[in-house]
């Protein structure tokens, strides 16, 4: 199974996920630990907002929901995501925002 690579930069942390997993998943890796904060986990919180500052090809298509919540949330581009509704296909690299 192939693994991918996910820093997150505002924490100075490395995983290794493995393909088209949710990238919250990290959050059985840390123990419990708010790495990425988590709400809902269905996209309605904003809790999990992060910006992918690389690899934002690695990830799967924003839908039009979360495309409307993020700006609603305040932000724009398209590298501003919702955590909860990322799946991992290659290297990334994130900020946690929310």
């Amino acid at each position: 199974m192939a693994l991918h690579t996910l820093i997150i930069e505002s924490h100075q942390l490395e995983f290794q996920l493995p393909v088209n997993s949710p990238i919250t998943d990290i959050e059985w890796e840390v123990g419990g630990k708010n790495v990425i904060p988590l709400g809902c986990r269905v996209g309605a919180c904003g809790a999990c907002l992060i910006k992918v500052t690389s690899g934002l090809e690695a990830l799967n298509s924003r839908g039009d929901d979360e495309e409307a919540f993020i700006e609603v949330l305040g932000y724009t581009g398209e590298e501003y995501r919702l955590a909860c509704q990322c799946l991992i296909r290659g290297e990334l690299a994130i900020e946690v925002v929310g």
